[in-house]
């Protein structure tokens, strides 16, 4: 079934329980004991991919977090009888607790992991699939030293994962999936600022024209 859920007190509050669930601030307290506020240092976002640029292990355990807490989130107030449709909408409702947390003065991540962790709720053969492609682009990318590799990664993978989507589960899925694509892509709009700018020209140093071979 894939109708829009009944809308009532019930399924608002399940609603509210997902979006507190993912406003948890996982990459922050991650950083406890370092004196480090991530919000702070590299790119000021408090996500995985921030945490990667100070600590390895401290980012796995963020990446942990921000993916059972979108995962759990769903899975914990998804009822039988629930449509396709109110599973992704309690995605979506953890999804902007992490990226807009009230623990944070509504600031936050950017939804990439919490994302995968609804993606792996609803679907886990073709998210498992859509994480191993982001494995692989991300590698790729870190190898090739590629500008904004995890943005690449994350947003090519939801990519994919619309199309499977469309495949496998029908029109409506795939519409879903293309509204947390796009929100995703707003949420990475610097991002894209920072791919798509022009490279700076070297300039030369003033004694380079005095220097010979």
């Amino acid at each position: 079934m894939t109708h829009m859920p009944e809308i009532s007190i019930d399924f608002v509050l399940r609603l509210l329980a997902c979006f507190v669930a993912g406003s948890f601030p996982t990459a922050v307290l991650a950083m406890r004991g370092t004196g480090i506020d991530i919000r702070k240092v590299g790119s000021g976002n408090p996500g995985f991919n921030n945490v990667l640029r100070v600590s390895k292990g401290r980012a796995v355990i963020t990446l942990a977090g921000d993916m059972g807490k979108g995962l759990l989130a769903v899975w914990l107030v998804t009822r039988a009888g629930d449509t396709a449709v109110a599973g992704w909408l309690y995605g979506f409702a953890a999804v902007l607790g992490h990226c807009y947390s009230p623990f944070l003065k509504f600031n936050g991540g950017k939804g990439v992991a919490t994302s995968g962790g609804v993606m792996l709720v609803l679907y886990p053969f073709w998210a498992a699939v859509a994480l191993a492609f982001f494995a692989a682009v991300r590698l790729l990318g870190s190898k090739r030293k590629w500008n904004e590799a995890g943005t690449r990664a994350s947003l090519s993978t939801w990519v994919l994962f619309t199309v499977l989507m469309l495949a496998a589960a029908g029109l409506r899925d795939a519409a879903m999936a293309a509204l947390m694509t796009a929100f995703l892509a707003w949420r990475h709009r610097a991002n894209f600022q920072r791919l798509l700018a022009p490279a700076r020209p070297m300039t030369a140093s003033p004694s380079a024209g005095s220097q010979t071979v």
